[in-house]
């Protein structure tokens, strides 16, 4: 595991933790809400292709 994906997933929590309190200061909660479940996604897409290549290291370990 890199310290990258860990620095990439950080940076994504700042950019949506500061994009949500502008929004909900604005008065767009909903649009804030929206910015939180796409951040979140993206995380899940970041963190299962690295899960994906986890699952395939152990399968070559193993020979499966």
């Amino acid at each position: 595991m890199n310290v990258d994906l860990i620095f990439q997933i950080a940076g994504l929590g700042i950019v949506v933790a500061v994009l949500n309190q502008l929004l909900s200061r604005a008065g767009r909660d909903e649009m804030a809400l929206l910015i939180t479940i796409a951040g979140l996604v993206a995380a899940l897409v970041i963190v299962a292709s690295e899960i994906g290549d986890l699952f395939g290291t152990i399968k070559s370990i193993f020979n499966l």
